[in-house]
């Protein structure tokens, strides 16, 4: 039976650590070795990718490198991307959030700290938040990067635990030969550049990032998490009430560019909460890549503010 985890180059330069997670094994990057925590801008940082038809820990490339100049930090690959396992299966945003968890204790774990701080970018936000929701005194800060679950008119606010899944979309995809074959149109090299356009809101991309995602489509299994994405099987329909049960400082950074802009849900969501959020003017989806100086500079001013727990 061949392997379903993949044989991949690395998309950052650093340690890549095995864990054993809910749905296979996870793969974390790691650009420093275990050491003791210290104040509140020494504590590690776990950073968390979107999910898209080619994600991986690419997508966080410029904050990795950016972090590791003054304090550990950490990237994951989601289940079922990336470098990590890619069994044939349905996916769920328990499984995601589980991952999330389990990564976030692991760098807790190696470093002996309290907390961790974590950044979630679009989708991996809500896993981001949820998994904080859920253990408390596990993070000490979050920021949400062009979070999902925000667009006006929304109300999600559904079950405990409940995705917004289309089961009927999810029985075509899985029927014979038809999930395989829009995966393959979705991941050719001119289809990932258009959405990395959308993504970017012009077209100048980063080209390494597109290189690479074009490679990790290509992987054995690399079409069963996607699949459940495009079923909507990996976003929270409760995702609201999950966002209002984060108790640590959160901070929001979105740009003005492309297809992710609609955020006219964010004041209802965040009212009362203290969230501190910056508009970064001018710039897409994944700002960092654009701006970083800009995005390292209100982040460092958050977590200034941020007391550690």
């Amino acid at each position: 039976m061949p392997s379903s985890v993949p044989s991949l180059p690395r998309a950052l330069r650093a340690q890549v650590h095995t864990l054993a997670g809910p749905a296979g094994a996870l793969a974390l990057y790691a650009a420093a070795p275990p050491a003791p925590g210290g104040g509140a801008g020494a504590l590690p940082v776990l950073l968390v990718h979107s999910v898209n038809a080619a994600a991986s820990a690419a997508e966080v490339r410029p904050l990795f490198d950016e972090f590791g100049r003054s304090q550990p930090v950490y990237a994951l690959d989601l289940p079922g991307y990336g470098l990590s396992e890619r069994r044939a299966q349905a996916y769920t945003l328990r499984q995601m959030t589980d991952a999330v968890t389990v990564a976030a204790r692991s760098v807790q774990a190696r470093h002996g700290v309290a907390a961790v701080h974590a950044i979630g970018v679009s989708l991996g936000s809500e896993f981001v938040a949820r998994s904080s929701a859920e253990q408390p005194g596990l993070y000490a800060s979050l920021t949400l990067v062009s979070p999902t679950g925000l667009r006006g008119g929304q109300v999600l606010a559904g079950p405990e635990g409940s995705s917004r899944f289309v089961r009927a979309v999810d029985r075509v995809l899985r029927g014979p030969g038809w999930g395989g074959s829009l995966f393959r149109q979705l991941t050719r090299p001119g289809v990932i550049r258009y959405f990395l356009r959308r993504t970017w809101g012009r077209r100048e991309i980063d080209e390494a990032l597109w290189a690479y995602c074009c490679l990790t489509a290509r992987q054995p299994g690399a079409e069963h998490a996607p699949l459940s994405f495009l079923s909507a099987g990996l976003f929270a329909a409760d995702i609201h009430r999950v966002y209002g049960r984060v108790d640590v400082p959160v901070l929001v950074v979105h740009g003005t560019r492309g297809d992710f802009t609609d955020y006219r849900g964010l004041p209802t969501v965040a009212a009362g909460r203290g969230w501190r959020v910056h508009v970064m003017r001018d710039a897409g989806a994944l700002p960092y890549f654009e701006r970083l100086d800009e995005f390292m500079a209100v982040y460092r001013g958050f977590l200034g503010e941020a007391q550690p727990r």
